[in-house]
């Protein structure tokens, strides 16, 4: 199925050939075909279908590579407590631990398929998602499952919390013995939360060195309560990504220019915990690669909107739009290493996300206006159009 969508008014790429006037795109099945100029176009005669955007921006569906989509039950009076001006602290994992595990498998898959159509209604197409609400084995092996029959891309977060009453040493114990054995088949990625109130330096590292262990990728929740050893070691295991990253060093800053690691943003986590926001523009003009992420959770960031972080990007951590933009698509795909290794596939010879390049996947995020800055001129107004995954139109 060939299908020629013409009215682009522009089309971001996020790739070497940037932002195109007046496009035409044609997708092949789940893939793009071609692109470029409107007066290049192919005739309706060599394709399927023609959609007619109506003078609409396009761009690569948005990738979140940082979500807990996992969970039952929500924290709303530890939200307003916090508004009201005490701190936040790790600790409120608790509540959605107890709602996760008496929730049943089912409820889960349900709840997790509403938040997948929410993302996509937003224009998300690619989704990380993290078990770690469970915190026993046999909850982190369902949170596990289910994340494994939605999402993209399946993390383990076991090493979130300690659960009430459990003593940390013999809690990591559990996590890298009996409960990575438990999910390490639906699982692509091992992450800890290397904080304050959660998990040391060396408890972290016995963490990510057992799921390298077993064959997955490392993920580092870091620096987001204070300075820490959390980028550092995220650095020092090869990390995929280091994530949150609200106060970092120079020195943080410099190995994190000098590595593959990507520095993950939540900017609605920020707002939400009054934290700083996380310095984007000085990781950027330092070379480091960031992304821009929801963390969706019932905790800190209960909204899937990537549009409302990208604009929170662009207005308060001074970000240019394309900067903002690459970040949330192509900086996401390379914190998942979904990213364009060449030739529109990752580095795992799949369709790439987050670029509209050809062999690429045809994710799509069409916007209702005709140039994508009104993500942060009209910030909070409804602007995603339609959201195409594979090819296949998922809402609009």
């Amino acid at each position: 199925m060939r299908t020629l969508f013409t009215g682009i008014s522009e089309l971001r790429t996020v790739s070497e050939q940037g932002t195109i006037k007046d496009a035409f795109l044609l997708i092949d099945g789940p893939v793009i075909h071609s692109l470029g100029p409107a007066a290049d176009r192919p005739s309706d005669a060599e394709v399927d279908e023609v959609v007619d955007l109506g003078g609409r921006a396009v761009l690569p569906g948005w990738v979140d590579s940082h979500t807990h989509m996992v969970f039952d039950g929500n924290r709303a009076e530890e939200f307003e407590a916090r508004m009201a001006g005490e701190s936040y602290a790790a600790g409120g994992i608790a509540v959605t631990m107890e709602a996760t595990r008496s929730a049943g498998e089912e409820r889960l898959d349900q709840l997790v398929r509403e938040r997948i159509a929410a993302g996509h209604a937003g224009g998300t197409t690619c989704f990380e998602t993290k078990t770690g609400y469970g915190l026993n084995v046999e909850s982190e092996a369902e949170a596990a499952r289910v994340a494994a029959r939605h999402a993209d891309e399946v993390t383990f977060l076991g090493a979130h919390l300690v659960p009430p009453g459990a003593d940390a040493e013999e809690y990591v114990e559990l996590v890298v013995g009996p409960m990575l054995d438990a999910v390490k088949d639906h699982a692509q990625w091992i992450d800890v939360f290397c904080e304050r109130g959660a998990f040391n330096e060396e408890q972290s590292r016995r963490v990510l060195e057992a799921g390298k262990a077993a064959g997955l990728g490392v993920r580092v929740h870091g620096n987001q309560l204070g300075e820490g050893p959390g980028v550092a070691l995220a650095v020092e295991m090869g990390a995929a990504s280091v994530d949150h990253v609200n106060y970092i060093t120079d020195e943080d800053v410099a190995l994190l220019a000098g590595s593959d690691t990507v520095a993950t943003l939540l900017p609605a986590c920020d707002l939400s915990t009054r934290e700083d926001l996380a310095p984007a523009r000085r990781l950027v003009d330092a070379g480091a690669r960031i992304a821009i992420a929801s963390n969706l959770n019932p905790g800190t960031s209960f909204t899937s909107s990537m549009n409302f972080c990208v604009t929170t990007a662009v207005l308060q951590q001074y970000l240019t739009l394309d900067e903002a933009i690459e970040a949330a698509t192509a900086g996401g795909a390379f914190a998942l290493r979904r990213h364009d290794a060449g030739g529109g596939k990752d580095p795992q010879g799949r369709p790439a996300k987050g670029t509209i390049v050809p062999g690429a996947a045809a994710d799509l995020h069409v916007l209702d206006a005709e140039n994508a800055i009104n993500l942060a001129y009209r910030p909070g107004m409804p602007i995603t159009w339609q959201t195409w995954v594979a090819g296949e139109k998922v809402h609009g």
